[in-house]
């Protein structure tokens, strides 16, 4: 076998500067656009056109269709993120909770619309105080207290979803804060059962939400409960150890029962609860960094917080909660034989899985590997050794960051050419792209420009 040394490269001399399972995604989209135009029908067979016809009827009317339209997306919404296989299969984590954030974002604002109508509309019709109209509704409606304490809970969802706010929140304390868009749905429901004439007016509306609710409460109890504590409770995982691989990254070593029956795959992720003191109820995302093992998972993590920290501190025997597996960035997404590997920083660890799983010949792999200096590089002795058997051509590019925008150190010239200069048939390649945002935005730029068809260029996003 040949094989192929890892070197440090640089910048070149003459650079110019300047088969998984899923659904269709097509049937789901047109799954859910059919499902909002037969709540938009269920609102025009009860009156709602006709009730156009007067202004303040009109405005009740409108406030009846928002609150419809809001609440399918809200299901639609909360389906998005109920960790359904198929749907996460077949568009990925990344894509689903960018439209779960403007799905469950128009929701709210249709809900608000929803409210203010109604109580203008009703006041109107009665020729009341607003604000009279308003604590009317809310104190002596049937449902309409538990309507209230919903709608809090969704502001509060929705005020913690807003960018300046999580930027002020760790993504454990979002994710826990982000689980009330359950109960304030679920207290949504009384309201529309005992006073939404649009929920009442017919067997055929009230089949339709009640298996509207019935579905989502079912995808959330079997994909969001019941899946994880079965996985917890038979695969029994624990911490076997804790490595140090570069100064704040650990290496979690984890050992378990029945582990080749979990279905995880190299380049996925799990959230991930230590039941290791205060703390423990908040879930953290990390990809697994070895291709799983009968007996055996690695997870690796950079301490960038107070949780990530005290995952380093962990001690054999600390017992963990499990979700998932999820995340499409396997295998099964290569389409080409050759295959190069973009990673920057700890964004190594699902690329270091996916070199020991996928099936490659010696030569067919490059793997371009981004940090500030030699003594950041991740899992380095193992790449040497990959190298070294399996013929994976590993450079890495170190040094400060470059330019603003650029996925490079600095020294180097043209995002592009410089890709084409270290990997010259780069056009004919998958390419597999991991690090933080931003970088990986700037490496799918330059690959796009270097000509690499976008549907052979994969990554996912782990914002939140």
């Amino acid at each position: 076998m040949t094989a192929v040394t890892t070197r440090t490269a640089r910048p070149p001399v003459d650079v110019v500067t300047g088969s998984t399972r899923s659904l269709r995604p097509d049937v789901l989209g047109a799954a859910a656009a059919f499902s909002l135009l037969f709540v938009v029908a269920l609102w025009v067979r009860g009156r709602g056109l006709q009730d156009l016809t007067g202004w303040w009827t009109g405005v009740t009317s409108i406030g009846r269709l928002t609150g419809l339209v809001s609440a399918e997306l809200l299901l639609i919404q909360v389906l998005l993120m109920a960790r359904v296989p198929w749907i996460e299969r077949t568009y990925g984590q990344d894509r689903l909770a960018h439209w779960h954030r403007l799905v469950g974002f128009t929701s709210f604002n249709l809900m608000l619309a929803h409210i203010v109508l109604i109580t203008l509309g009703y006041a109107g019709t009665a020729s009341v105080p607003v604000l009279r109209e308003a604590w009317d509704l809310v104190t002596t409606y049937p449902g309409m207290l538990l309507a209230t304490a919903g709608s809090a809970a969704l502001v509060m969802v929705a005020v913690t979803s807003v960018r300046a706010a999580r930027r002020r929140l760790r993504y454990e304390s979002w994710h826990l804060l982000h689980l009330y868009a359950y109960l304030g749905a679920g207290l949504a429901l009384p309201h529309q059962l005992w006073t939404g004439a649009d929920f009442t007016a017919s067997p055929l509306a009230a089949a339709y939400w009640w298996t509207a609710y019935g579905v989502c409460a079912a995808a959330v109890v079997v994909f969001r409960l019941g899946v994880p504590v079965w996985r917890t409770v038979r695969h029994r995982l624990e911490v076997a150890a804790v490595v140090p691989e570069a100064p704040g990254v650990h290496s979690i070593y984890l050992r378990g029962r029945d582990l080749h029956r979990l279905p995880v795959r190299a380049g996925q992720f799990l959230q991930w609860r230590f039941l290791a003191g205060p703390g423990w109820s908040r879930a953290h995302p990390y990809s697994l960094s070895a291709a799983p093992r009968p007996g055996s998972l690695r997870i690796t993590v950079k301490s960038l917080g107070d949780d990530s920290r005290r995952v380093s501190t962990l001690r054999p025997g600390t017992k963990v909660l499990i979700e998932g597996p999820y995340g499409r960035l396997t295998a099964d997404r290569r389409t080409a034989r050759r295959v190069t590997m973009i990673a920057s920083g700890v964004g190594i660890t699902p690329l270091r899985a996916l070199l020991e799983e996928l099936a490659y010949s010696p030569g067919d792999v490059t793997l371009l590997y981004r940090t500030r200096s030699d003594a950041d590089l991740v899992f380095r002795r193992e790449l040497e050794h990959l190298a070294a058997v399996r013929g994976v051509r590993v450079l890495y590019l170190l040094g400060p960051r470059g330019r603003d925008g650029s996925w490079l150190p600095a020294g180097w010239g043209d995002d592009a050419q410089s890709l084409r200069h270290l990997v010259p048939d780069i056009a004919r390649h998958d390419v597999f792209v991991c690090g933080p945002d931003p970088w990986m935005e700037s490496v799918v730029r330059a690959a796009r420009r270097a000509t690499v068809p976008a549907d052979r260029i994969h990554l996912e996003r782990f914002t939140w």
